[in-house]
């Protein structure tokens, strides 16, 4: 018999099971979250005397070593091809040298794109006029810089406030909006005291508020927290993670630190000599990197907390059904054999599962209740459960784990096998 699938008697109604959240949730400057803000489409930057000698022969598939050696032009960014999603945390990371920070600043043109083109709310910034890209940069797309980058002379409020000032917003306008932001980075009693006078986590955090001030539709971060010291760098992250909860920013988020991509990006782009090698989600890279060089990026890191339930969980093959859980037992005792199911996910008419049901326990229930035949040791896991929770629920199990999202409705199941196999990969690597 086919165990781990939901019951689908006549009298259920079909509850559908629910898509991602995130891209009805809100809007982000404009853009519905989850939508595509931003693309960039066969970018490439050649630093050099020759570009046009170099970029054909790059376009011949010539290697980035050889069309220095013929041409003495450096390959810094070849053919990038790729879109980030409104809301989403975007993370582009590669050692030194695999051109994630030239590409970052091809984003707002601080560096000149060879070919190619950045298309930011579907308006192409390559032949926008020097005015129009200033105001872009100004608007449309914050940086925050590894250096931090703020005036020393200016105390932390007139920092925070000075793109807006720049902008031609009204100064008490532009210090209510500066005072937010400061608040929203924890700061808010600092705004008086000069940079000097600050950490560099203190420093870190005014950069970011200045960023944030100007409500950016991309906010593009370059090793933004790599300076900071360890537990520093650890509490920006955490920092970020918490303003991406409450705000849901699309953010270009550049890192060489494969820890603190895997952390705080919703998809990570791996760079190699200026080329763009995989896409995906922590997940995705970790259960199925494209080569050698993307697998060897998480030889060393401890991976399992980063695979979660929802990232493992598969849709329960035969939809979810609403069930009344007051029914009687034995009504749908005859519908799981002939559904060749032995064990059913019982949700209620909302989609909130409410438990799981076995052939043996609907038998032995009779004319009680579907409530009296739910087994009580086949419980659900929340998505965000990491792979050691999951190996521990399912450790003697036979049954597939229910996986629950934040409203307590059926997301989907995680086989026993999966977990297993996961956990053997883990040990062997």
């Amino acid at each position: 018999m086919t165990p781990n699938l939901t019951l689908a008697p006549e009298h259920m109604a079909h509850v559908s099971v629910p898509q991602d959240t995130a891209a009805a949730a809100s809007e982000d400057a404009g853009v519905a979250v989850g939508a595509e803000i931003l693309q960039v489409r066969n970018l490439s930057k050649i630093f050099g005397p020759k570009p046009e000698r170099a970029l054909e022969m790059m376009r011949q598939g010539r290697g980035r070593n050889e069309i220095f050696e013929v041409t003495a032009n450096m390959v810094a960014v070849d053919d990038v091809s790729l879109s980030v999603r409104a809301g989403e945390i975007f993370v582009i990371m590669g050692l030194s040298g695999s051109g994630k920070s030239t590409l970052v600043r091809l984003l707002n043109r601080l560096i000149e794109p060879t070919s190619g083109s950045v298309i930011l709310e579907g308006r192409d910034i390559a032949p926008m006029s020097t005015v129009e890209l200033r105001e872009v940069r100004r608007q449309k797309m914050s940086m925050v810089f590894q250096s931090f980058a703020l005036l020393p002379n200016r105390t932390v409020l007139d920092n925070i406030a000075y793109g807006l000032e720049v902008s031609g917003l009204k100064k008490a306008e532009r210090y209510e909006t500066a005072r937010a932001a400061l608040q929203r980075v924890g700061l808010g009693s600092y705004e008086k005291l000069l940079p000097s006078e600050l950490s560099g986590g203190m420093q870190q955090r005014v950069g970011l508020a200045r960023a944030l001030a100007v409500n950016p539709s991309v906010l593009l971060m370059d090793e933004a927290f790599s300076a900071l010291d360890p537990l520093i760098r650890f509490e920006m992250q955490n920092e970020l993670l918490r303003l991406q909860k409450e705000e849901q920013r699309t953010i270009v988020f550049i890192s060489h630190d494969i820890e603190e991509a895997i952390k705080i990006g919703g998809r990570i782009g791996i760079m190699k000599d200026g080329r763009l090698i995989q896409v995906g989600t922590p997940a995705e890279l970790i259960q199925t990197p494209v080569d050698d060089y993307v697998r060897d990026f998480f030889r060393n890191v401890d991976v399992s907390r980063f695979l979660t339930a929802s990232s493992l969980m598969e849709r329960p093959e035969k939809g979810v059904f609403a069930c009344d859980v007051g029914a009687s037992a034995e009504r749908y005792l005859n519908d799981m054999i002939d559904s060749n199911v032995d064990c059913g996910y019982v949700c209620d008419e909302a989609g909130r599962f409410v438990g799981c049901v076995t052939l043996d326990r609907l038998h032995k229930a009779g004319n009680r209740t579907v409530r009296d035949a739910l087994h009580p040791d086949l419980h659900a896991v929340q998505s965000e459960a990491d792979l050691h929770e999951l190996a521990t629920v399912a450790l003697g199990r036979e049954y597939d784990v229910p996986v629950v999202d934040g409203d307590g409705k059926l997301a989907g199941v995680v086989s026993c096998r999966t977990i297993l196999r996961q956990v053997l990969e883990r040990r062997a690597a």
